[in-house]
């Protein structure tokens, strides 16, 4: 017998050993604890049409981060002005997102060279002069306003990715869905409720000092003065704890600490306090600068703030180093667990609104399994029926070949932990009929070498020759076809191309290489006195 032939079976034995391997956990329930130490442990992931789950459908709020990145832009030009000297007798934001600006007249020229120079995002509009003062007013210019809202938009989409990878849920899909929409899908979520809470929080961590010379109450009867504000918490008393009512808190407006400097945040039990805390833990640029804050501020209330919330308000007694902070609020276990993953995960740039929200049960994922199982059960059964009758003892081979192609296509859908829909399925069956179609061509072109009266060998020499060049341009042209797909298509549309497109690669190697293995052997043996076709 021919080593080459002996080497190729071998090959599809050891693939086909290792196919059994990778689908063993999907179909069976429980496998013993030693097998994932060894051996593949990974299972095919079912999509949110066939195992239930939530489809999201998220909006985010553009118009709010444009206003906070106008509200920064006139912070820094206010500070800017100051250091270069230049007066200004008003400086505000309107609405429209534009900066309103006024300054004494002979100072316009020098106000537009700086602007120019600093600001070179802002366009001024309507330049007017009135008493001595020139008024402008800046706003971002439309390419610049058009770049925020899709950074907004792509920051919104990381962030929300890096919080539901933190909150456990296997193969989500999440991507843009039209300008400023988020599309979230969570197969198989438990909790919809609070994986809704975790998404929606916007996470905007601020440290604020504590204003000890106006009580809370007079100025909720008076008005903040300027430069400070009002923020209530769940009582929390100065030492950090928890009250249990809802109390006022007057603060200083200036934000002396975001929570951008962030590296990791973490649950601690505690024994004084009610129940856990957060621990959060500062990079190093935020450690000096929590430390520098604490240091200038010793037996001040430094309030932690989450989302216009205040968590604690404790009083600092010294300069705190060591880039550690915490925040109390009287947490149950899950409550502390959600607030540190949304920590880790990053504050949202704006607010999102859920727009859109389905719940698909795990019946009618069931339901979608079996009636996709029933249509593939079906439509293999007629397409073997069919080759058998046709082609007799090639049919069959064809037969066995379809089977290891599709053994093949989910062993690699389980070993990549790709995502398993509806649609793959529908991709799987496409692939069993293009499978059907390669050993169609194939057996074709043998059976007319056999009328030309050749030997066996020959006929199947010259019938896998001249069938593989169709074959090979058909299937080249259809994973083509899929790998566009996948690339621009969304969630139903990249399950199925990604079943196509593995299908086409086991296609190839079991309707050409696998059944040309069969032929040689039984040829290189001396067994083939005739091709049964």
């Amino acid at each position: 017998m021919q080593r080459g032939v002996v080497v190729r079976l071998a090959i599809f034995i050891v693939l086909s050993l290792a196919s059994g391997f990778y689908l063993l956990p999907s179909v069976v329930g429980e496998l013993p604890s030693w097998w994932g130490s060894y051996l593949p442990a990974e299972r095919i992931n079912l999509g949110l049409d066939l195992q239930g789950g939530s489809h999201l459908v998220l909006e985010v709020k553009v118009d709010k981060a444009v206003e906070n990145a106008i509200e920064r832009m006139k912070d820094d030009l206010s500070k800017l002005l100051k250091e270069k000297g230049i007066a200004f007798t008003e400086l505000s934001r309107v609405r429209g997102n534009q900066i309103q600006l006024k300054v004494p007249t002979a100072s316009a020229d020098k106000l537009r060279d700086l602007l120019r120079a600093e600001f070179a995002n802002l366009t001024v509009t309507n330049p007017q002069t009135a008493a001595g003062a020139t008024e402008f007013a800046l706003a971002l210019n439309p390419k610049e306003l058009n770049a925020l809202k899709d950074a907004t938009v792509d920051q919104a989409l990381e962030t929300i990715r890096n919080r539901i990878d933190q909150f456990g849920v296997s193969e989500p899909i999440i991507q843009r869905h039209g300008q400023h929409d988020i599309l979230v899908q969570l197969p198989g979520i438990q909790d919809p409720d609070r994986a809704k809470e975790i998404i929606g929080k916007t996470a905007l961590l601020e440290f604020k000092l504590v204003v000890e010379s106006l009580s809370p109450e007079e100025a909720l009867r008076t008005g903040p003065p300027p430069g400070m504000e009002i923020l209530y918490g769940s009582g929390v008393r100065g030492d950090g704890r928890a009250s249990g009512e809802r109390t006022p808190y007057l603060l200083e407006a200036r934000t002396l600490m975001t929570g951008d400097y962030i590296t990791d945040a973490r649950v601690r039990p505690s024994q004084q306090l009610e129940g856990p805390y957060v621990e959060v833990i500062l990079s190093s640029s935020g450690a000096r600068l929590f430390e520098r804050i604490t240091g200038d501020n010793v037996k001040r209330g430094l309030a932690i703030i989450l989302d216009n919330k205040v968590y604690s308000a404790p009083v600092i007694q010294d300069r705190i180093g060591g880039g550690r902070a915490s925040i109390t609020g009287s947490f149950d276990m899950k409550e502390a667990r959600d607030l540190a993953l949304v920590l880790r995960a990053g504050a949202l740039p704006a607010p999102v609104e859920i727009v859109e929200e389905r719940t698909v049960g795990p019946s009618l994922g069931r339901d979608s399994i079996r009636q996709g199982i029933t249509s593939f059960i079906v439509g293999g059964a007629l397409v073997i029926l069919f080759m058998i009758a046709y082609y007799k003892g090639a049919g069959l081979v064809a037969n066995v070949a379809l089977v290891f192609n599709v053994l093949y296509l989910i062993a690699v859908l389980a070993g990549f932990q790709a995502v398993l829909t509806l649609p793959g399925i529908a991709g799987i069956v496409l692939t069993v009929g293009m499978a059907v179609d390669a050993n169609v061509l194939i057996n074709e072109r043998i059976r007319e070498e056999v009328r030309a009266g050749k030997s066996p060998r020959a006929a199947v020499d010259a019938g896998y020759d001249r069938a593989l060049p169709a074959i090979l341009d058909s299937n080249i042209t259809t994973f083509l076809s899929g790998v566009i797909l996948f690339q621009f298509g969304t969630g139903p549309i990249k399950g199925f191309a990604v079943t196509l497109c593995v299908g086409i690669l086991t296609t190839v190697l079991t309707a050409v290489y696998l059944t040309r293995v069969y032929y040689d052997y039984r040829i290189a043996a001396r067994k083939l006195a005739r091709i049964s076709i």
